[in-house]
């Protein structure tokens, strides 16, 4: 393991966030399985513990300056909290099961959520903005029905994360723009804060299954920290569209070879 080289691509990671808020565990999965030869089981785990810091970090900086909606990330994230350690359960019960593997379910699967939030993000970034597509239902909080569906959306989407890592904050995204309805001041700080949230209760349920590699995790920190700071500096500088498409490129290309491999 090279423990120059990993810090400096996660340093290059978290630009890439910071610049398009494209989620690091898409990234950062593929880079630990493909370049450093880490099991999937082990770079899941580690992948997550790794990301919590830095949403916690960017949830309370949105906290503080009061950029996120309080009462969407509440009923997101009690969907969304069961529903990952549900994942994490899964994953649990395959690996002590022993009749599958679990390094090899956890490729296809990290491959098809990396492909899924792809799609919908070159969908949302090509076709949104030209076409009058019909509008999909706004989830009203103040009535039950709204709730209701607001936790089980919250609650599918966490069992993805708890089961791949993949999808925090892509998937949420797509979510709080297409039913809430979120102005862009909000959107980014709501989205981060629940994540934050999620991915802490996600992360402890990981470390229950001893396959976080805090070797990984430390020179992650080290690099996507000051990344993602260094990219919300540049973000105002660089054309989005060009940049977002290059790495929906990237991703397809990767989450294809995860699927194949597996």
């Amino acid at each position: 393991m090279d423990y120059l080289l990993l810090p400096s691509l996660s340093f290059l990671v978290g630009i890439i966030v910071g610049l398009t808020g494209i989620g690091g565990a898409s990234l950062i999965t593929p880079m630990l399985i493909f370049v450093f030869q880490v099991p999937p089981a082990i770079a899941v785990s580690s992948d997550v513990v790794a990301a919590t810091l830095m949403k916690v970090v960017g949830g309370f900086k949105h906290w503080q300056q009061q950029t996120l909606d309080l009462r969407v990330v509440k009923w997101l994230t009690l969907g969304s909290v069961p529903g990952s350690l549900t994942g994490v359960g899964i994953l649990y019960l395959i690996k002590l099961n022993g009749t599958f593997s679990l390094d090899s379910i956890l490729l296809r699967a990290i491959g098809i959520m990396i492909m899924l939030v792809t799609v919908l993000g070159l969908v949302h970034l090509t076709f949104v903005p030209k076409l009058q597509l019909p509008e999909l239902p706004k989830f009203d909080l103040d009535t039950k029905l709204g709730r209701i569906l607001t936790v089980s959306v919250g609650a599918i989407l966490g069992c993805m994360v708890g089961l791949t890592s993949v999808s925090s904050g892509s998937m949420f995204a797509i979510v709080l723009i297409a039913f809430f309805r979120l102005d862009s001041h909000k959107l980014v700080g709501t989205d981060i804060s629940q994540a934050a949230i999620l991915l802490s209760f996600t992360s402890l349920g990981h470390l229950s299954l001893g396959t976080v590699d805090w070797g990984l995790v430390l020179p992650i920190w080290l690099g996507t920290v000051p990344g993602v700071l260094l990219g919300s500096k540049l973000c105002k500088l660089t054309p989005q569209r060009v940049l977002r498409f290059v790495i929906y490129a990237l991703l397809v290309i990767v989450s294809w070879k995860l699927v194949h491999v597996a």
